[in-house]
């Protein structure tokens, strides 16, 4: 078995944005990165026997992983086998971009990398605390990345249409192969709740991402998860790997994982904790076919294949009411097609609620 990925969670930020609710903390001098790679290593060892066969995908994240030095990152990638054209993923921040580390991630074994945008313009940028992406991007662009991607964020604070237009401007400048956007949203706990700030309404978010949309798309980008987009061939075999369901080995501080027997895990999220625990797991569920159902629909309704409801059915035991089905392609948010149903139309922006009532209809298969 080989169809499994990998992610590694890397904690360290230069600063801690004010919208992010991850488990980060600032990197400072003397940082301890040789011994977060050896929990790597040691919890890597531990959960091995689950995962026969190769990785088809690596992807490292945080945090921001392009703050640690490139041996240890290169060391950390060793760590897998993999099958040969794995795609392997590093998150970078534009602060930390240059010619020469591009290259370094690229010995390590980096084919892939994504790039923290947010932002180009210089008042959303210092509010978010993040630099400007312009040089980032032209280098990155010029490295010769088998693929790259592109993170935007949209429904910032007081931001308007023209402005975001103006990012797309920008970003579609840099000609990215893929591009994930977010719209912000304001966590509790974090510097921007805090401070009461405010995300866009519901109706402006709503306008920001159809223009996304279709500005996208117009460039050659096609939507093939509600908040990813891509050229053809460019998509992101990772996250690919979430909405289809396939098994990942999570790795680090906070880090998830779903394991080949159904069962999933989620880390210790205090990073003292998961360095000096004996084992790296804070909580683990046991398979259960309901769960895994509703899981299923939840990843699978977001990418643009759908989901195959008979596959549901023959490996969890569970189908979805046919009269909620019909009721929501009559309302134009999905489509079927023999067994399988997908988002259309206004059920791309409105998915979260879409899926919702979904996992509502969800019945044993009787007899």
């Amino acid at each position: 078995m080989s169809d499994w990925g990998v992610y590694v969670h890397v904690p360290w930020c230069r600063v801690i944005c004010p919208y992010c609710a991850f488990a980060v903390v600032k990197d400072r001098p003397g940082t301890a990165f040789d011994g977060w790679a050896d929990r790597v290593e040691r919890e890597y060892v531990a959960r091995r026997p689950e995962f026969p066969g190769e990785a088809r995908t690596v992807y490292v994240g945080g945090g921001t992983p392009s703050r640690l030095p490139l041996p240890v990152i290169a060391r950390v990638i060793d760590l897998f086998p993999r099958v040969s054209d794995a795609e392997v993923t590093a998150e970078v921040n534009p602060e930390d971009v240059s010619a020469e580390g591009l290259a370094g991630l690229a010995a390590a074994g980096v084919n892939r990398v994504s790039v923290g945008v947010q932002s180009f313009l210089p008042r959303h940028l210092r509010r978010l605390g993040r630099p400007s992406p312009v040089a980032a991007l032209a280098a990155v662009r010029a490295a010769g990345f088998r693929s790259w991607s592109a993170d935007l964020m949209f429904g910032l604070p007081d931001q308007t249409l023209a402005e975001l237009d103006a990012d797309l401007d920008a970003l579609l400048a840099a000609d990215p192969p893929h591009v994930s956007v977010y719209g912000l949203t304001i966590e509790d706990g974090t510097p921007f709740a805090r401070r009461a700030v405010r995300a866009a309404d519901d109706d402006l978010w709503r306008e920001m991402y159809d223009r996304l949309v279709a500005r996208l798309a117009a460039a050659g980008l096609d939507r093939y998860e509600v908040s990813n987009f891509a050229r053809a061939g460019q998509e992101s075999r990772h996250n690919q790997g979430y909405w289809q369901d396939r098994p990942y080995m999570g790795l680090g501080p906070s880090a998830h994982g779903l394991a080949p027997d159904g069962s999933r895990w989620v880390n210790h999220r205090d990073l003292a904790t998961w360095l000096a625990a004996p084992d790296a797991t804070a909580e683990r569920e046991p398979p259960d076919p309901e769960r895994q159902a509703r899981d299923h629909l939840i990843c699978g309704l977001r990418a643009r294949e759908g989901v195959d409801l008979d596959a549901v059915a023959a490996r969890f035991g569970q189908t979805v009411d046919p009269s909620e089905l019909a009721r929501l392609a009559d309302a134009g948010f999905v489509a079927r097609a023999g067994a399988r149903v997908r988002l259309v139309g206004e059920g791309w922006p409105l998915a979260d609620a879409v899926v919702a009532r979904v996992i509502d209809a969800l019945r044993p298969v009787s007899g």
